[in-house]
């Protein structure tokens, strides 16, 4: 089970919009994944090896965020709020905590916006209220023109296999649900569309897969596809790099060299690699019609 502890503020400002999630704020009501991903980027030694043994549930959070949207929406500062940036909102817990449904609750409430990023089906139960935010969040200023709704959807994929994803994503829910769960969504006539971050070099990023997903998306009737490169960090036994490695290793080990040899001195994939999956991504756009940014600039 997971920890419950107190924290002193919920509602994070940032610093700039993020052009591809356009987020003003964020927020998260739990800290810690039980999805379990092993490219996660906030993995290390804080989390440990399984992230869901040290999950911390934000036990006074709702009290926290009611009190700070209502100090931003007094002073009309309401604008997009992320659920969430460093875990997902709809972790199994969610089913008994509700943290993310009554967080949802107060940004109706107070008439915020909100783009969710997921990688489960759990959302669909919030769809009321989703609704209704979608029609009544205030839209900040300078992207009314561009923006007509109050709610944007993205779910994570790095893979549709789903044996695949239990190697990589193991505490996930199954891309298949979340492909039907997508689908379901824009059946309920909502923005939204897949963040396919991180791709997997020789393994979700070959030409077959990227169609395959590609051509997924579009029958599942998404809005826009934001692709993005693999990132690895640390040399610890619970940091992102040793833990992909070693999946690897066991799996696919016939691409253990490629994985060390791109990693070998950065986090990131090489330029010469990024620059040749860009393109391609622009091209896959183009041919699916499915653009690579909820807002096109």
């Amino acid at each position: 089970m997971p920890s419950e502890k107190e924290v002193k503020s919920v509602l994070n400002k940032t610093k700039r919009r993020d052009p591809w999630f356009l987020d003003d704020y964020t927020v998260n009501l739990y800290s810690g994944c039980s999805f379990n991903c092993l490219f996660c980027y906030i993995r290390g030694s804080k989390y440990g090896t399984h992230m869901e043994r040290s999950l911390n549930v934000k036990i006074n959070s709702i009290e926290i965020l009611e009190r700070q949207l209502h100090h931003r929406a007094k002073k009309g500062q309401q604008g997009i709020v992320v659920l969430s940036s460093a875990t997902d909102p709809y972790l199994q817990f969610e089913q008994k905590y509700q943290l993310t449904r009554q967080a949802i609750q107060l940004l109706l409430k107070y008439r915020f916006p909100v783009h969710i990023i997921t990688r489960s089906d759990l959302i669909l139960r919030d769809i009321d209220l989703l609704a209704e935010i979608d029609a009544k969040a205030v839209i900040p200023a300078d992207l009314k023109d561009k923006l007509k709704r109050g709610v944007i959807i993205s779910f994570s994929f790095s893979m549709l296999d789903d044996k695949t994803a239990r190697i990589f994503e193991p505490g996930a829910t199954p891309p298949s649900v979340r492909l039907n769960t997508l689908q379901k969504i824009r059946d309920s006539n909502f923005l939204s569309g897949v963040s396919m971050m991180p791709l997997l070099p020789f393994i979700s990023d070959t030409t077959e897969s990227l169609h395959l997903m590609f051509s997924s998306f579009k029958k599942a009737g998404a809005n826009y596809v934001m692709p993005a490169t693999l990132t690895l960090f640390g040399q610890g036994k619970s940091d992102s790099k040793t833990l992909v490695f070693r999946a690897v290793q066991k799996h696919y080990p016939e691409l253990l060299p490629k994985y060390e040899k791109y990693f070998a001195n950065s986090y990131e994939m090489p330029k010469y690699y990024c620059d040749a999956f860009y393109r391609k991504m622009k091209e896959l756009a183009g041919e699916y019609g499915l653009p690579d940014r909820v807002l096109q600039s």
